[in-house]
């Protein structure tokens, strides 16, 4: 059922008829990492370059290679900052464009099915707002475990397995149900929906496809809501 899904979102990603998604998608996703590279960059210069001036007044020889250095290793570091923040760049996107990607998605693979209801564009933002705090506490949590041995990588795909996971197929419920039913709908099929999760989770570690993470993991539990719907009659949407 995962593979299932996964597969069909995939698939998704490049139809003719999301192609109008994809573009807004990838562009916002873009702009958002671009504007947050150069606050992060900003930041630096404005708060730690400083620092060298103090520790080095009148900046001799061997200081400069060790600025060249530094600087090298900090855009390295912010780099890394940069993939752990995506996974919350995904959140509030996703937030903001899923009800687009789920409308294509019903539209073009469960023609007959009754359409879902988009959420009410002030429940739509205080969710993705939710969504994107959430995401960047568990990322944070991640980021320190990342030095704990034997757990670090690790951490990275259960944190956002988890996270992704929940929140998109419940973005994904809400669609047909309350969100107290989404929420006892996901609950019912953790299991499944963390499994979901980590597939997003593992999408998200490939570069430059990574950008596309909105669209796919949008498109995946709408695929499988449909599918756990599909086969549990006390929650049949």
């Amino acid at each position: 059922m995962i593979f299932d899904a996964a597969r069909l979102a995939l698939r998704n990603l490049f139809a003719p008829e999301t192609r109008a998604v994809f573009w807004k998608v990838l562009g916002l996703t873009i702009l958002v990492l671009v504007g947050l590279w150069l606050a992060l960059r900003s930041v630096f210069i404005a708060y730690v370059l400083p620092w060298f001036d103090a520790f080095f007044p009148g900046m001799p020889d061997w200081a400069g290679w060790l600025t060249f250095v530094l600087g090298v290793l900090a855009s390295i570091g912010l780099a890394l900052a940069l993939a752990l923040l995506l996974s919350s760049v995904t959140a509030i996107i996703a937030g903001l464009f899923l009800d687009d990607v789920a409308e294509v998605v019903e539209r073009r693979d469960y023609p007959k099915d009754t359409p879902g209801s988009a959420m009410p564009l002030g429940e739509a933002l205080v969710a993705s707002l939710k969504f994107f705090g959430v995401v960047v506490l568990g990322n944070i949590v991640a980021l320190i475990l990342l030095f704990v041995p034997g757990v670090n990588i690790a951490a990275f795909f259960l944190v956002n397995g988890y996270l992704l996971g929940r929140e998109f197929f419940e973005f994904a419920a809400m669609r047909f149900r309350s969100p107290s039913e989404a929420r006892a709908f996901r609950s019912r099929h953790g299991g499944t929906v963390f499994m979901g999760g980590l597939v997003i989770a593992a999408f998200l570690a490939v570069p430059i496809l990574n950008l596309l993470t909105p669209l796919f993991a949008a498109g995946m539990m709408v695929h499988l809501h449909k599918l756990l719907s599909a086969r549990d009659p006390l929650f049949r949407a």
